[in-house]
């Protein structure tokens, strides 16, 4: 059951308009790094692909953005339009339907920012070894959307905002408060995201410097994920328990 509702939120999903827009979008990184490679000769091409392409774009703009859209899509377009209903009315287990639907938006979120973030990285480190930064922002870039998507699909499920308080969630938290104030990288995905992809990088901490250690990432991660999944499960039985009184 839950690959079947996996299968038929990917359908929903990919049958919007957004979605190519979304892929556009992630297009960016691409024309990013062809315009690197015409322009620059001089630059530390290890660094760059680094700071300014990974870091600077893709986990910082580009992965949470399309993990939101996709996350808050994946159930909250049917609890906005009233079809989410005809769900919730067959015997499913509310957990089997959050799994699916974060399976959906997870796969749908890492394909989106992976593809083209590999393609820009290869064109941005022509020449030069990688030293695993392909690799490692590979991985990282993979369980940074799971975190992500569990936290989209969770703020779609408490609100009907949950496009808004996203985009304040990326853009205040991890944009600027994050950046202010060092304790609050414990709760930060993408700091998580950047300590992954340290764990296979090879290079100086000039080139690549993550503020978490690797181990206290990936427990953060693994709890983040499951806090976040377990919450929306409750809150999607409240609502079942409230639609139906």
């Amino acid at each position: 059951m839950i690959g079947i509702i996996a299968v038929m939120t990917l359908r929903q999903l990919l049958g919007r308009s957004r979605t190519i827009l979304l892929g556009l979008l992630a297009l960016l990184p691409i024309l990013l790094a062809l315009a690197y490679r015409i322009g620059s000769e001089d630059t530390d091409q290890q660094k760059w692909v680094a700071q300014v392409l990974f870091d600077g774009l893709i986990v910082t703009v580009l992965l949470p953005l399309l993990a939101l859209v996709y996350g808050t899509a994946a159930l909250g377009a049917e609890i906005e339009d009233g079809t989410a209903v005809y769900l919730l009315a067959k015997p499913v287990s509310r957990t089997k339907i959050i799994i699916g639907k974060l399976l959906a938006a997870w796969a749908l979120t890492s394909v989106t920012v992976l593809v083209p973030g590999l393609v820009a990285g290869w064109i941005g480190l022509q020449g030069v070894p990688g030293h695993g930064l392909l690799v490692g922002f590979g991985i990282a870039l993979v369980t940074g959307s799971l975190v992500y998507s569990a936290l989209f699909v969770m703020l779609s499920v408490i609100t009907s905002r949950a496009l808004i308080a996203g985009l304040v969630y990326v853009f205040i938290w991890e944009g600027l408060i994050n950046g202010l104030f060092a304790g609050t990288r414990l709760f930060s995905v993408r700091h998580y995201t950047l300590a992954v992809a340290d764990i296979f990088v090879d290079l100086p901490r000039t080139v690549l410097d993550a503020k978490l250690g690797s181990v206290p990432a990936v427990v953060l991660m693994i709890a983040a994920i499951g806090a976040t999944v377990w919450y929306a499960i409750r809150r999607l039985r409240r609502f079942e328990i409230g639609e139906s009184t």
